[in-house]
């Protein structure tokens, strides 16, 4: 994990080489001041020599200014490193979701996403651009001024060194015992997000039913619960934190009794036990640092996991082993399935489905809610591998053809549309980014868009919400049919595309679709036997399987399932075949 988390930060190797060499400088420069006001209160207060009081003041100055200078160039070369590679982190974890598939999105939480992407990410970078340097810097000043006063005085030095370990021994077992309730943080702050994303998302529902008081008794739940995890790593922290200061506070009382008693036994000068003043805090810092800086680093390992988890998940849509050749350009769009399987966590939605659609035929497919329409088109572009049988395009397996070539040859247009914060314009062209505002205009058009969007204030230029907020679900899929015939694939799939426009407008949308016949293979998903009763073919599904196909002028005419929805639709009665066709 480490290893592949130093690959981000590789190419500032020689930047943060160079930053830990000037924090060594600097921890170094930390020990000169006290040992020059040591120097100033033997020779120039004591000793009255006033001729080094200028040149030690200006040493003084100079080491102060120069550790300062030092210290900014450091940090900054950290900081910088740190948001080079934050941003390299987030692009790579970003491009990984863009590759995952649906599986992998219907088992895992958005919040979690969201909060992987945001705070984990944060004390990635927090701690390069401070964790890091801090520890490197009070372990390096802890040496140094140990080495220092070693040479002053080592007895009293040793004395002092004495009470470390406990400082030390402490300082393990925080780390020990804080670390798995920061991983509970970190979860419980997933699922927090979690409540909040999906109550930001589902407000109009959340109106409509009048849940706002089930919403926030949720909220608060969660919301209890990530405050007492907090509190339980508090607590953790709160144990062991006074037993570290309380040490650290001890090397002081040790200093001034034994300094004290050693000056007046003539065995150390005032200006020594000022140096060992001036440098406690060289020896009480780091310690006192320590839990705070274990505190981080148990932060920083728990987001690394998860984001190391993240960067492992692959998607479950392997490539073919066995590559064949493809045809050049883009795919003709016919479609073969043979012995269809597909289950989903183990419970079967398609069972042994087999048929054939010739270039340029248009599908219909209907059935009852939950007979598996929406799954069956779903592996057309496969966003689902299929858990048996093959789905061929062309005549070759899906599972053969690259999605780079597939994905383009197969369009969406689907009844839950999403639309972007982007202009209307933005959200139609999204398919086909190097359209022209005429050929945009002329999509819009077709799907029976434009005289809605030309009505608008701004027009095409109009910002949507997010999810459309703004328009009604007929406009929205009217934006979203617009955005399909400008991206111009050779396989169409509408998805109960006209479910919230009005009867006048689907009719005028179906000219439009009947007009593509023979230059585009399609799949209509419906729930209006209207819809698809041109189609060349009709699959009527039930319960994952094929109940009936054919065309409509023969299904109407078995007993069935499609006949009886025909005719209810029709406001007829079953065998009453007055106007049926």
């Amino acid at each position: 994990m480490f290893r592949w988390f130093w690959g981000f930060l590789r190419r500032d190797r020689y930047w943060l080489v160079g930053a830990l060499v000037l924090t060594v400088i600097c921890s170094a420069l930390g020990m000169v001041n006290p040992m020059l006001t040591g120097i100033l209160v033997d020779k120039v207060i004591l000793g009255r020599d006033f001729g080094l009081l200028w040149p030690l003041l200006g040493l003084l100055i100079g080491a102060t200014v120069l550790r300062m200078t030092l210290r900014w160039m450091f940090v900054m070369t950290f900081e910088n490193s740190s948001q080079r590679m934050v941003k390299a982190l987030r692009e790579s974890l970003f491009t990984r979701l863009q590759h995952l598939d649906f599986a992998y999105y219907d088992r895992t939480r958005t919040g979690d996403l969201m909060a992987l992407m945001t705070s984990d990410l944060d004390m990635c970078r927090h701690t390069i651009s401070w964790v890091g340097y801090q520890i490197f810097e009070n372990v390096l000043v802890f040496i140094f001024s140990v080495t220092v006063l070693f040479t002053i005085h080592a007895g009293l030095m040793a004395v002092l060194l004495l009470v470390t370990p406990f400082i030390a021994l402490a300082t393990f077992f925080l780390a020990k015992d804080v670390r798995p309730q920061f991983s509970k943080v970190r979860a419980q702050f997933s699922k927090l997000n979690s409540v909040v994303q999906e109550n930001i998302a589902g407000n109009r529902v959340v109106k409509a039913f009048v849940r706002e008081q089930e919403e926030l008794r949720k909220f608060r739940v969660e919301n209890d619960e990530y405050r007492q995890r907090n509190l339980d790593a508090a607590a953790v922290w709160g144990k062991y934190i006074p037993i570290i200061e309380g040490f650290s506070g001890l090397l002081m009382v040790i200093m001034v009794l034994g300094g004290g008693w050693l000056i007046l036994e003539n065995q150390m000068t005032v200006g020594s036990l000022v140096v060992f003043t001036g440098l406690v805090w060289a020896l009480t810092q780091p310690l006192r640092m320590s839990g705070w800086l274990i505190n981080d680093l148990q932060r920083f390992v728990a987001s690394l996991e998860r984001i190391y988890e993240l960067s492992r998940v692959e998607s479950s849509l392997k490539p073919s082993a066995h590559p064949v050749a493809l045809p050049e350009g883009k795919a003709k769009g016919r479609f073969e399935f043979r012995h269809v399987d597909f289950a989903y966590a183990k419970e079967p939605i398609l069972s042994d489905l087999s048929f054939t659609v010739e270039s340029g035929q248009t599908v219909g497919i209907v059935g009852p809610t939950g007979s598996g329409k929406s799954t069956l088109v779903r592996l057309l572009a496969r966003f689902q591998d299929p858990t048996a049988g093959q789905v061929l395009l062309d005549g070759i397996d899906l599972r053969d053809w690259p999605l780079e070539r597939l994905r383009p040859s197969v369009g969406f247009a689907m009844q839950d549309v999403f639309l972007f914060s982007d202009t209307l314009e933005g959200n139609i062209v999204f398919g086909n980014p190097n359209a022209t505002v005429e050929e945009a205009v002329a999509a819009s058009k077709q799907a029976m868009a434009h005289d809605f969007i030309s009505r608008l204030p701004d027009g095409y230029d109009t910002i949507v919400g997010e999810r459309g907020i703004g328009l009604s679900g007929g406009q929205r899929q009217r934006v979203a049919l617009a955005r399909l015939l400008l991206a111009d694939p050779p396989v169409m799939v509408l998805d109960d595309t006209t479910s919230a426009v009005d009867l006048e407008t689907e009719q005028h949308l179906q000219e439009t679709m009947r007009a593509l016949h023979g230059k585009k293979t399609m799949f209509l998903v419906a729930h209006r036997i209207s819809t698809i009763a041109h189609a060349d073919l009709i699959l009527v599904l039930g319960k994952g399987r094929i109940l009936q196909k054919g065309r409509h002028s023969d299904l109407i005419q078995e007993p069935g399932w499609y006949r009886d929805v025909h005719f209810h639709q029709l406001g007829l009665e079953v065998g009453d075949d007055h106007g049926a066709q």
